[in-house]
C-alpha cells in the first residue's frame, strides 16, 4: 500500500520538473533573454551618466564656495591660523569653505554687503568688524556663519595669548569585539533592499508566462495530461531557474571587481549580528522564498488574464505590492524588536524580507528555521489556491470572478474538452 503514494510523488516529481525544464528552456534560449540579461547594464550607464553629472555640479559650485573675512594685517594671521586648527576638525564632505580675507576698504559694512553679493563667487558668509564683536553677514545657511563666529572666538585666543601648544595625545585605531547597533541596521537594510530590489525585477515576469498558452491552447492539453498543480509549480521553478540563473552571473562579475573599490573604504561596519557565512546561507534562502511567494501569487493572478493589456494592467498593483512590502520590512529593520517587525515577520509576503533583516539584527538562529518552513507552507497554499481558481474560473469556461465563488467546492466539474 505504501508503494502506490510514493510511486504518485515521484511522478508528480518527473512532471513538475518536466515543466520547469520546458519553460526554463524556452525562456533561456532565445534572444530577448540576453537583452534581459543585460538589462541592469542599461540601468547602471544611464545612472552613471546622471551620477557624473550630478557630480561635476556639485563639485563646480563648491569649488567657487568662499567665506570671506574683512579684517587687518594683524587679525588675518590670527585668523589664518584658527582656520588652520579648526578645519581638521571636520570631515572632507563637511569641511567649511574656502576662507579668503580681505583688507578693509572705505565703508566696511558696504564692502561686507558688495561681497555677499558677488557674482564671480559664491560667499556664504561676510564676517566684518572687530574679533570681540564681529558682524556677519550669511545668505540660506547659518552653518558657515557659526564656523566664522566660533573662528573670531579661536582667532581672539590666538591674538592675546599665542597660539597653543600642539598635544601629545596618542591616537589607536581598533576594532570592534561587537558589531555596532548602526553596522547591524545597516546590514539589515541593505538586506531588505537586496532582496526587494532582486524580487522586483526578475519576479514580475512569471505573471505573463500562461497568457501564449492560454491563447494557443498549449495549457488545456497540459492540464489533460499533468495536474494542475505540477503545470503551476513547475511554471514557477523554470522560472526561478532562470532568476538563479541571472543572479548567478551577475554576482559571479560583482564578485570580481572588489578591487575597484577605494583602499580607504570601511566595510567591517558592515558587519551583521549572525556572521557572515550564515548570513549569506539566509539571504539566498529569503531570497528563493520571496521570490516563490510572489511568484505563486503573480502566477495566479496572472493566470486570470487572457490579453496583454489585461496583464500590463496587473503591473501596477504588483509594483505596489512589491512597495508596500519593502517599506514594511524597512521599518521592521530599522526597528526590531517593535509590532511593525512583528507584522512584517508574520505577514507571508513581507516575512522574506523582514526576516533577512533580522538576520542582520540577531544572532539566534530557530527563528530562522520557523520562518522558513511558514514561507513555503504559504508557498504550497498560494500555488493550491492558483491552481483552484484557475480551474474553476478558466478551463470551465466561466468568468475570473465566479471562481472566487466556487472555490472551495467539494463537487468538482470535469474539464470542457478544447475546441480548435
Amino acid at each position: 500500500m505504501s508503494a502506490k503514494p510514493s510511486g504518485n510523488i515521484r511522478r508528480r516529481l518527473r512532471q513538475t520538473m518536466t515543466i520547469a525544464r520546458r519553460d526554463f528552456i524556452a525562456t533561456v534560449f532565445t534572444p530577448i533573454f540576453l537583452l534581459f540579461l543585460f538589462a541592469p547594464v542599461i540601468m547602471v550607464s544611464f545612472g552613471a551618466v546622471g551620477g557624473l553629472g550630478a557630480a561635476s555640479v556639485t563639485a563646480g559650485s563648491a569649488e567657487k564656495e568662499r567665506l570671506v573675512v574683512i579684517a587687518a594685517a594683524r587679525e588675518a594671521s590670527a585668523l589664518v591660523t584658527a582656520d588652520k586648527a579648526l578645519r581638521g576638525l571636520f570631515g572632507a564632505e563637511a569641511r567649511p569653505p574656502e576662507l579668503e580675507i580681505r583688507a578693509p576698504a572705505g565703508n566696511v559694512a558696504v564692502q561686507a554687503r558688495a561681497a555677499l553679493d558677488s557674482r564671480e563667487v559664491d560667499v556664504e558668509a561676510v564676517m566684518s568688524g572687530p574679533l570681540e564683536a564681529p558682524q556677519i553677514l550669511y545668505g540660506k545657511s547659518s552653518r558657515p556663519a557659526r564656523y566664522l563666529a566660533t573662528l573670531a572666538e579661536q582667532a581672539l585666543r590666538i591674538d592675546r595669548t599665542g597660539p597653543a601648544p600642539l598635544s601629545t595625545a596618542t591616537l589607536t585605531r581598533t576594532t570592534r569585539s561587537a558589531p555596532s547597533l548602526g553596522g547591524r541596521n545597516a546590514s539589515a537594510f541593505l538586506a531588505v533592499f537586496g532582496i526587494f530590489f532582486l524580487t522586483l525585477f526578475l519576479s514580475g515576469q512569471v505573471v505573463g508566462t500562461m497568457a501564449e498558452e492560454r491563447n494557443n491552447k498549449v495549457i488545456e492539453v497540459l492540464a489533460a495530461a499533468v495536474p494542475l498543480e505540477s503545470v503551476f509549480l513547475g511554471k514557477l521553478l523554470g522560472m526561478f531557474g532562470v532568476a538563479v540563473l541571472f543572479v548567478a552571473f551577475w554576482g559571479t562579475i560583482a564578485s570580481q571587481i572588489g578591487a575597484l573599490i577605494p583602499v580607504g573604504t570601511n566595510l567591517s561596519e558592515l558587519t551583521p549580528a549572525i556572521g557572515f557565512g550564515p548570513f549569506a546561507l539566509l539571504f539566498a534562502a529569503y531570497f528563493t522564498t520571496a521570490y516563490l511567494l510572489l511568484g505563486s501569487v503573480f502566477l495566479g493572478v496572472g493566470a486570470q488574464a487572457s490579453t496583454m493589456r489585461e496583464i500590463q494592467m496587473l503591473s501596477l498593483p504588483i509594483t505596489i505590492l512589491q512597495v508596500g512590502m519593502f517599506a514594511l520590512a524597512s521599518g521592521a529593520a530599522s526597528n526590531p524588536d517593535s509590532w511593525v517587525a512583528t507584522i512584517a515577520e508574520l505577514f507571508p509576503l513581507s516575512s522574506p524580507f523582514a526576516m533577512a533583516g533580522h538576520a542582520a539584527n540577531s544572532p539566534e538562529l530557530w527563528p530562522h528555521i520557523a520562518a522558513l518552513a511558514w514561507q513555503l507552507l504559504w508557498v504550497a497554499i498560494f500555488i493550491i489556491v492558483g491552481a483552484r481558481l484557475f480551474r474553476r474560473g478558466v478551463l470551465q469556461s466561466d468568468s475570473p470572478s465566479s471562481a472566487w465563488k466556487r472555490l472551495f467546492s467539494r463537487t468538482p466539474r470535469p474539464v470542457e474538452p478544447a475546441t480548435y
